[in-house]
Order: C-alpha cells, then sequence, then structure tokens
C-alpha cells in the first residue's frame, strides 16, 4: 500500500513513512493509492467478529492499510495492548435507545473520549517505527479538547519522542484540560494558547510549512490529518454494520477526521445510507454542504467546545475524493480557502458531496433540549457533542426508513456543568480518574504568535 498526497506534488510513500511524516510535505494530506476493498461476505464476516473480538477486526483490518511496514504479529500486539485497558470487553458497544435509533459508545478509553481508539493504536505503532528507524521525534499536536489528553495517554513516558500540546486557553472543558496538564511524563509540554483551536491548527501547519525547522525537530503529527487515525476509526463503523439495514451514522463533527472515516469505510464496501455532519453553531461544514460556499468565521465557543472549529483540516480529503482525486484542483481550492477564507464548491464536487452527506447544525440550546430529551426518553446521560448529534438524530428519526446509529463521542464526565445544566445531574468520573482535581497541572500560557510557539519547542527539544 502506498499514499499519494491530496495536493499531488509530494512522493507516495509507504505506511511507516506517511505514519512518522503526518503531513505530506506539499501541505496536503496522505491518502492510500487505492482503497482496500472487502466483499459484502467479507463485511458481514468483519462485523460479526468485531461484536465479539474488536482486536482481531482491527488487525486484519488495518492490515490492509499498513501493508509490509509492520507484520501481522507486531500489528495485533499493538491493537491488543491499545484496547486493553478499555473499561468494556466489547470496546464499542452499539447501544438501543429506542426503534431504529442506537448510540455507538466510542468513549471506553483511557481518556473518556473516542480519540483513544485511534491514538491507542497509533502511539503504539509510532514507537515501534520509530525504534526501528532510529533518531527522535518531535509531536506536535494542536486539540480543541480531546486528541490532546489521548495524544498524551498514548505518548507520554515514550522514548525518544517529545510531546507538544496546544489547546485554546479557557476555552476547554476544566476536566479536559486536567486531563492534559496533569501528566507528570517529563517529555509532554502543554501550550494554552492565547486563541482559539483554529489559530493552533493554523500555528502547527505553519511550523510543518517551515522546512527547515521542521526537519531539524523532527516534527510529525498525530492528529486526524495523520492518516493513521483514520484508518483505525474506519474499523468501529465496520463493527455498528451488524444491524438489518445500512445505517444512517449521525456524526459530531468539528475537523472531519471521525466522518471522514465512514467515507473511508464506505469505499472499502461498507453499506451506508447516508452520513449526516452534526456541527453545534459553528456551522462551517453544515453552510458547505447547504449553501455551496465553505466559509470560515470566527469560532464562537459553544458547550461542545472539541466542535468549535471553523476550518475543518479532513475537509481537504473529501473534496479530493468527491472532485474524482484532482489534486491539482485541490491544491489550487486550498490556496484559494487560504487565501480568502473561502471556498464556492463547483457543482460536480458539491453533487458528490451531497451525494454521500448531509449537514445539520444545532446551537446550546438545542444542544440542551437534547441531553434532557435523552435523559427524560431514554433514562441516559450524554456529553454535549454527542448531544448535537442526537439533536440531529432527532430531525430524521421516525421521519426516515432503516437504523439511525449517533456515534458517542465523550463521556458525559468530561463536561460535568453542561450535562447538570441540561438534566440537574452531575455525573461522576469513572473510578481510574477519581483523583484528577487534586493532581498538580504543568503548562506555559503563550501568545498567538508562531514565533513564541516555535521559540518554545526549540528551546525544549535541544535539551530533551
Amino acid at each position: 500500500m502506498r499514499y499519494i498526497s491530496t495536493r499531488g506534488l509530494a512522493p507516495a510513500q509507504d505506511f511507516a513513512q506517511i505514519l512518522l511524516a503526518g503531513l505530506a510535505s506539499d501541505g496536503g494530506l496522505f491518502m492510500p493509492e487505492e482503497w482496500p476493498q472487502f466483499s459484502p461476505a467479507d463485511v458481514k464476516r468483519l462485523s460479526a467478529t468485531a461484536e465479539s473480538d474488536y482486536d482481531s477486526a482491527a488487525t486484519e483490518i488495518l492490515s490492509h492499510f499498513t501493508g509490509k511496514s509492520f507484520s501481522h504479529s507486531e500489528l495485533l500486539a499493538d491493537v491488543a495492548g491499545a484496547y486493553a485497558g478499555f473499561d468494556d470487553e466489547r470496546i464499542v458497544p452499539l447501544e438501543p435507545l429506542g426503534p431504529e435509533l442506537f448510540l455507538l459508545e466510542l468513549f471506553h478509553g483511557p481518556t473518556l473520549a473516542f480519540k483513544d481508539l485511534a491514538l491507542q493504536v497509533l502511539g503504539r505503532l509510532f514507537a515501534r517505527a520509530l525504534a526501528k528507524r532510529g533518531g527522535r521525534a518531535t509531536v506536535v499536536v494542536a486539540t480543541s479538547g480531546d486528541t490532546g489528553s489521548a495524544a498524551i495517554a498514548a505518548l507520554g513516558g515514550l522514548p525518544n519522542i517529545d510531546v507538544f500540546v496546544l489547546h485554546p486557553h479557557n476555552r476547554v472543558s476544566e476536566v479536559q484540560r486536567r486531563q492534559m496538564t496533569t501528566s507528570p511524563h517529563g517529555n509532554v509540554h502543554n501550550i494554552a494558547l492565547e486563541g482559539t483551536f483554529d489559530d493552533a491548527q493554523s500555528i502547527v501547519k505553519a511550523l510543518f510549512a517551515d522546512a527547515d525547522f521542521a526537519a531539524r525537530a523532527h516534527l510529525t503529527a498525530v492528529n486526524s490529518i495523520n492518516f493513521a487515525r483514520i484508518a483505525a476509526q474506519t474499523v468501529y463503523y465496520f463493527a455498528a454494520a451488524r444491524l438489518d439495514a445500512p445505517p444512517i451514522f449521525v456524526v459530531p463533527t468539528g475537523n472531519f477526521g471521525d466522518i471522514f472515516a465512514g467515507e473511508a469505510a464506505s469505499r472499502m464496501g461498507l453499506e451506508i445510507e447516508k452520513l449526516i455532519i452534526a456541527t453545534n453553531s459553528n456551522d462551517i461544514l453544515a453552510r458547505a454542504l447547504n449553501d455551496g460556499v465553505y466559509a470560515s468565521g470566527r469560532a464562537e465557543a459553544t458547550l461542545s467546545p472539541s466542535m468549535d472549529i471553523q476550518v475543518a483540516s479532513n475537509f481537504e480529503r473529501a473534496l479530493f475524493e468527491a472532485s474524482g482525486r484532482d489534486a491539482e484542483w485541490v491544491r489550487d481550492a486550498m490556496n484559494e480557502f487560504a487565501h480568502e477564507k473561502k471556498l464556492e464548491l463547483p457543482m460536480k464536487v458539491l453533487s458528490a458531496l451531497r451525494d454521500r452527506y448531509a449537514a445539520v447544525s444545532c446551537n446550546d440550546a438545542e444542544t440542551l433540549d437534547a441531553m434532557a430529551r435523552v435523559h427524560r426518553e431514554f433514562g441516559r446521560l450524554i456529553d454535549p457533542h454527542t448531544a448535537v448529534g442526537m439533536c440531529a438524530a432527532f430531525k430524521f428519526w421516525k421521519k426516515t426508513a432503516g437504523p439511525i446509529v449517533v456515534l458517542s463521542t465523550a463521556h458525559p464526565a468530561k463536561f460535568p456543568d453542561a450535562v447538570k445544566r441540561a438534566t440537574g445531574i452531575t455525573p461522576p468520573l469513572p473510578p481510574h480518574m477519581a483523583d484528577l482535581y487534586e493532581k498538580k497541572e504543568r503548562m506555559s500560557v503563550l501568545p498567538n504568535d508562531l514565533a513564541a510557539i516555535r521559540g518554545f519547542i526549540k528551546d525544549r527539544v535541544a535539551h530533551s
């Protein structure tokens, strides 16, 4: 398996190379030259396997992406190690709520968010690939709340790796912040950026664009721009395919990685009726699908902070596919968007996107209503991001035939204030995190300035 850039100017590479590189040298995102293909019989078998032995299903699916970079035994060992600490042996339980309405629980990992499903695997494969290659790596992560803690849980304490996590200062929940800033590992460096997630993401991209600095610091990324994340996330779509008919998947969406994994799964042979993009008031993706114009604004703080994003990096992957893999058009389009903050989607591209996706946005009031309704009607507490998904799902439920699966992306205890506001109940932290509020925090508050961040990283890498 070889990987190419969405912008067409970077050389093709194998899985281990793109795992360690993260971002393509031309600023694009890596994609497989061609998608692995599974027959209907394969899909049925993998789905049945995932229900009882998620490790085996994940290993088989991922092996089609990793190629010769890792042996079967290496891959199986890392997948098994990744999920050994999950608090539900099913890993991604599919829970019925009502007739043809389901929650796919993706929060049973160590940091209580769906990011664990990919990053726990990626961290182990990353360490293995780095050991084979030798040398050091500097991982730089921009996070809107959950990726940072999941990356720290996966990479904290590993040899020859420094981890720099940028989160928007005062724009994540206290639980999210403490999961990052209480890490005891010396190779973890938390930066509270005086700006938004989009600012943090822009700085990370600029660091990679500085070829000299990136090479000297051995920069790499484990955000969802790293295709290894997408590959690992396809597995739980297959796991949910055991329903009687192709489902509608409703996905709380910020940076577009989680929902693009659904497109990837469908291109591999999984039957999906529709992928519903569920956004909060930061509705750039809903506007792009519904109006045909991809235009960014200023990120608005909401009750679902992990989705407070105005530039969805992985949307480039969907545009690449929707354009018929026209790398020249994608390159020009992304350059136009970078300069104008606006891109009018050609009808050919827009039609291809609409064939696969629909989009719904929900504001904070609707999010609270969804949390209250789920608790009232189904006796369950959900976090505000899942609630955005439920808000969207309620617009389709009982109006369409077939099952609807909402991806439940975080444990309600990560957002206790919002949950209490909606339901009157404060969800407790699980036992393994009971002392979170007692631990000492370590972070550096830095200005929204590329030079300041680059200097901070340079200084700490030099002394590692």
